[in-house]
């Protein structure tokens, strides 16, 4: 107890920093969903245990594995957005995570993809589907995971751009590949 620690500026500031910085994130909800903290996000209209599920389901719907959390994240935030401005919204979504369980999202992939199977007619599932889609496939995220690199009729567009540089593909013969453009 008498030991008296000594700390330069540099070293305070580190320690209290890395300190503050993680007590900020994990105190957010969501925070107990990602592999990492740094993407949590706040909900207004739904809870922790809410967003939880309604992850899974979003991951369920569209499965990425390598995808991370963080844009399934935004995808959550977006579905909150919602519930918190429209209480029929809210209400929808309390009804179908209901009827879905609380441990849906600690359910096998099989159960989780059978359990929406059930009720892929639901004002739920759709809402969700549609939701996930609109909002995961035009996250920053995700088009870097795709390899997709945004529009580009404001960068001058395709041709001149980056339009045939997929290493996936194979390359084209140049006999088969058709005249190429002449820039003006």
């Amino acid at each position: 107890m008498d030991d008296v620690v000594n700390l330069n500026r540099r070293e305070l500031l580190k320690t209290t920093t890395g300190l503050l910085t993680g007590l900020v994130v994990a105190g957010s909800p969501l925070a107990l969903v990602a592999p990492g903290r740094a993407w949590a996000v706040d909900l207004a209209a739904l809870t922790s245990a809410e967003g939880t599920e309604l992850m899974a389901v979003a991951r369920t719907i569209v499965p990425h594995d390598k995808l991370d959390d963080a844009a399934y994240a935004m995808v959550i935030k977006a579905i909150d957005s919602d519930a918190e401005k429209d209480e029929s919204n809210r209400k929808m979504l309390k009804e179908g995570l209901a009827a879905l369980g609380s441990e849906f999202a600690a359910s096998s992939e099989n159960d989780r993809v059978a359990a929406l199977k059930k009720m892929e007619s639901s004002a739920f599932f759709q809402a969700m589907r549609l939701k996930t889609l609109q909002v995961l496939y035009a996250t920053p995220m995700a088009y870097v995971f795709f390899g997709y690199q945004g529009e580009a009729f404001s960068k001058g567009g395709y041709l001149q751009r980056g339009f045939n540089d997929l290493r996936w593909l194979p390359e084209v013969p140049l006999e088969d590949g058709g005249p190429m453009p002449v820039s003006s």
